[in-house]
């Protein structure tokens, strides 16, 4: 048995196995992702370390990529010397090393990987997962030199289609950002709970790698790295989105069980960080929720979009964050911290339910702030004002009061001026980011029905396959078609923009539509919204492309409609 084998860093007591567990002594090339998911390699210590030598070994690296022999040639002598002459690069922005199953001495050994890694890699900026990724790889190498190449490999990834680790502030800031997507779309009970109780949801989702790498226990992330290194960055969300249900279940159960009242909620500073602690005790006492099997059962039991999706909103909030100029860490800014109910005005809604819609919109508008652009108290009945004061304004809120006291209304995407590539004809536009909502009996948000059903979307197309032409559904006087207009590749929100997906039907991407005589919400069917150009009356309905019941009385007169815009907090004064 090699070196890297009989794990000399590893704390067998700790562990609580041996390393010896009956396995086959030899890895099998074949189906590598079958064995990852169903745990195979860890029956043995020894299969875990030829699996991870060797597919780490399989990443394609740039030309001049440090190994094990620069390693030994730079750190000569330097093995006896303790952590604290050691510290940790700056770019781990104070993660500590997590222990997991190594020696207590094997911490500094890890120390002295990262101090090697600030050296030979100065570019990266940002990687705080990089000490639990150090971590766990020296479990399996037969040496110091040894996990400092395991470790530079994945660092020194060249393959663009095959995301690792983040590097750098504006890659780690967006994934982030990301997640609060998924979250805020594929499990929106745990994302209300944790807006509800830290107010600060974006705070919380920052430590979501950590949750993964760092604060899981050895068995749990050893299982995790194990997936991670066949199938790559999209198993760390997938993972993450799993504690946080797993959370919530956690949270509801201790609810059920009675205990005492809530106390009075904490300022908002004090909320986040008490649901971060929350969350992270919960994750590293993880095994008394569910096991390793269980753990990765739920996680891949999430229905997300492709990888090529997840990689359009990653790239999306990075240019969001590009061009507010937030490229390095710095203070964050966020709206539900500058939505201050003393100034914030609006005779719809209060300052509590525009923080409540504000958690469900697009992670990469959390940077704003909302900004009231038309409003029928101030601006009049008229379809034209309301089209001269909306343009230029994405995304945009609209919000509806009738005379009923019924409130509902619309996230819409794109700027209303997109109406006018139609020409003459009522056109949709739009993307899937686009979603209705209702406020009473109870607030409720209906979005494009393809996130729930995802295989409405049979594949993501290639360019040039989309173009304009007839879709089903019923235009204001319901006797006519709408024709959807078409738009040049990378215009508008990449994520979740219809062309690319291969849709069963139109009526899945009919999200707003406007003309001279009226604007619609939700088509195929039905509308879910409807406003004639008086902006008096309306209709609401059962629509394809939101799945959502009617909003409020099918036919109602308005008594208020405001829109709001999204000012962005980080513009210079």
């Amino acid at each position: 048995m090699s070196e890297e084998d009989r794990g000399p860093f590893v704390d067998w007591a700790l562990l609580g196995e041996t390393p010896e567990a009956g396995a086959p002594a030899k890895l099998d090339l074949k189906d590598l992702k079958q064995q990852a998911r169903q745990g195979q390699w860890s029956r043995s210590h020894a299969l875990r370390c030829q699996a991870y030598r060797h597919l780490i070994g399989a990443v394609p690296c740039r030309a001049v990529t440090s190994d094990a022999a620069v390693y030994r040639d730079l750190m000569a002598g330097a093995a006896q010397r303790p952590a604290s002459a050691f510290p940790l690069p700056d770019f781990v922005d104070g993660s500590p090393v997590p222990r997991y199953a190594l020696r207590a001495e094997a911490v500094a050994s890890v120390h002295r990987v990262l101090s090697c890694v600030a050296g030979q890699f100065p570019d990266i900026s940002h990687c705080p997962a990089l000490p639990a990724v150090a971590a766990l790889l020296l479990h399996f190498s037969g040496d110091e030199a040894a996990c400092f190449e395991l470790t530079g490999r994945l660092l020194a990834c060249n393959d663009p289609g095959r995301r690792l680790l983040d590097q750098t502030y504006l890659a780690h800031r967006s994934s982030c950002m990301t997640f609060g997507d998924l979250a805020n779309k594929h499990c929106p009970a745990a994302h209300k709970l944790v807006v509800g109780a830290a107010r600060d949801a974006p705070e919380v989702y920052g430590d979501w790698q950590r949750w993964v790498l760092g604060d899981l226990p050895f068995g749990h992330a050893a299982r995790v790295l194990d997936v991670f290194l066949v199938e790559g960055y999209k198993v760390l969300y997938r993972v993450a989105l799993a504690l946080l249900k797993l959370y919530r279940k956690h949270k509801a159960g201790a609810a059920a069980g009675g205990g005492a009242q809530p106390a009075p909620p904490p300022p908002q500073q004090e909320a986040a960080a008490a649901v971060r602690e929350d969350i992270q005790a919960f994750v590293r006492n993880i095994g008394a929720a569910a096991t390793p099997e269980k753990l990765l059962e739920k996680a891949f039991s999430i229905r997300l979009f492709s990888r090529k999706e997840i990689a359009l909103l990653q790239a999306a909030n990075e240019r969001s964050l590009q061009q507010k100029g937030i490229t390095v860490k710095q203070k964050r800014r966020n709206v539900q911290l500058s939505l201050n109910p003393d100034t914030f005005s609006s005779e719809i809604f209060s300052a509590k339910e525009m923080r409540d819609v504000w958690a469900w919109i697009p992670e990469r508008f959390a940077l704003c702030q909302p900004q009231l652009v038309f409003t029928t108290a101030t601006h009049g009945c008229s379809l034209n004002r309301f089209y001269s004061h909306c343009e230029g304004y994405e995304p945009t809120l609209l919000l509806i009061r009738t005379t009923a006291g019924e409130v509902c209304g619309a996230f819409l995407s794109t700027d209303w001026e997109e109406r006018k590539r139609g020409g003459n004809k009522l056109s949709f536009f739009g993307t899937g980011e686009c979603f209705v909502f209702r406020m009473k009996p109870e607030m409720e948000r209906y979005e494009w029905v393809v996130i729930r059903h995802p295989e409405l979307a049979s594949a993501v197309k290639t360019g040039g396959q989309e173009g304009s032409g007839e879709v089903g559904g019923q235009n204001s006087d319901g006797s006519s078609s709408l024709q959807q207009p078409e738009r040049p590749a990378g215009e508008l929100s990449p994520f979740l923009a219809a062309r690319h997906f291969n849709l069963n039907s139109r009526n899945t991407s009919m999200f707003m539509a406007g003309s001279f005589d009226s604007i619609i919400v939700g088509g195929g069917e039905g509308n879910a919204l409807y406003i004639d150009s008086e902006l008096n009356h309306g209709r609401t309905g059962s629509c394809t492309t939101f799945d959502n019941p009617p909003l409020c009385s099918e036919s109602f007169q308005v008594a208020l409609l405001e829109v709001w815009g999204f000012q962005d907090t980080m513009a210079p004064e």
